[in-house]
């Protein structure tokens, strides 16, 4: 038989990324770099975990952990991306994505998991870890594109208030959250979507999976889209009978945290890293924040950023 190896596009991890072809059959070579407990040992747990729940992700082949490398099922080469950018109607696509989410919140996910002699534990998303995502904002975002001697004084007065405002959080965090949900890592094959990059999943707050996909940084949905999704994931999930108000709080909350932790992410991978192809996203991320600092919750970190940050020249940047 004749065997074929073929490098891929990555993601914004540490993992390299290979099909091999066996014949007419292919399968997928993981190798992990860096932080390889995560990137394979909890990947497939939580891979296994889906399966359970029948969401579609890749399964286990072989494994050489001791190698740095295992090999998955193949889920394609067609993104949830790639098949929505060019179509008019998008709303019935985003349906199914909507209910994707709806099935992962059914998760009953134990805080410790075992995978053959491994131990995996999936922490719960506190304050803490809202704080140190964005952080990342603070660190290599601002640090990059604002020179001030008064940065590490306004990012303590900025944190403090972004402290207040992870307090005012309605929800507790006791649903299973894959933490990166959006359309690059939903692949497309037969009609069929399959789930990747689950390896940061963590107990959290129901919301943050649904402002990871309606405010997604790689694809511009118009305002409209963006509610009606939001009003159909509301009607069909099992927080229903919630004060609408409530989930709109917090996602509006969790999509300003996770987008300030993207501009940071963005900017270490191309200072870091050498990944500068993330940089055409920093005007798009910022008109999401905007957008979600209307909420009355922010009024006082909205004037905090009038006053130490130019907001409109931060959003101009594309190279740093």
């Amino acid at each position: 038989m004749n065997y074929k190896l073929k490098k891929i596009s990555g993601d914004a991890s540490f993992r390299e990324f290979y099909r091999l072809k066996k014949g007419s059959n292919t399968s997928i070579i993981v190798r992990a770099k860096k932080e390889k407990f995560k990137n394979l040992i909890t990947y497939m747990a939580v891979n296994n975990i889906l399966s359970k729940y029948k969401i579609h992700a890749p399964r286990l082949i072989t494994n050489h952990y001791k190698h740095n490398v295992m090999e998955i099922t193949d889920l394609g080469e067609k993104s949830f991306h790639s098949l929505i950018i060019k179509k008019k109607n998008k709303f019935n696509d985003y349906k199914n994505l909507i209910k994707i989410i709806i099935k992962l919140q059914n998760i009953k996910l134990n805080r410790n998991y075992r995978l053959g002699k491994f131990k995996v534990n999936f922490q719960n998303y506190s304050i803490k870890n809202l704080h140190k995502e964005s952080d990342l904002f603070f660190d290599w975002y601002l640090k990059y594109c604002f020179k001030s001697s008064k940065l590490k004084k306004i990012k303590n007065i900025l944190k403090k208030e972004l402290t207040k405002i992870y307090k005012k959080l309605y929800f507790k965090n006791n649903v299973f959250v894959h933490r990166d949900f959006h359309v690059s890592n939903i692949m497309v094959n037969k009609n069929k979507f399959g789930l990747i990059d689950s390896q940061d999943a963590i107990i959290g707050n129901p919301l943050y999976d649904v402002a990871s996909l309606i405010d997604d940084v790689r694809i511009k949905l118009p305002i409209n889209l963006q509610n009606r999704l939001f009003d159909f994931y509301y009607i069909k999930s099992k927080f229903k009978k919630e004060k609408y108000r409530n989930l709109k709080n917090d996602f509006e909350i969790l999509s300003v945290q996770r987008n300030l932790k993207i501009l940071g992410i963005f900017v270490r991978l191309l200072k870091r890293d050498g990944k500068s192809n993330y940089l055409k996203y920093l005007p798009h991320t910022w008109n999401l924040i905007q957008t979600r600092l209307k909420n009355p919750v922010f009024k006082d970190f909205n004037l905090m950023l009038k006053k130490y940050l130019n907001i409109q020249k931060l959003k101009k940047i594309n190279n740093l």
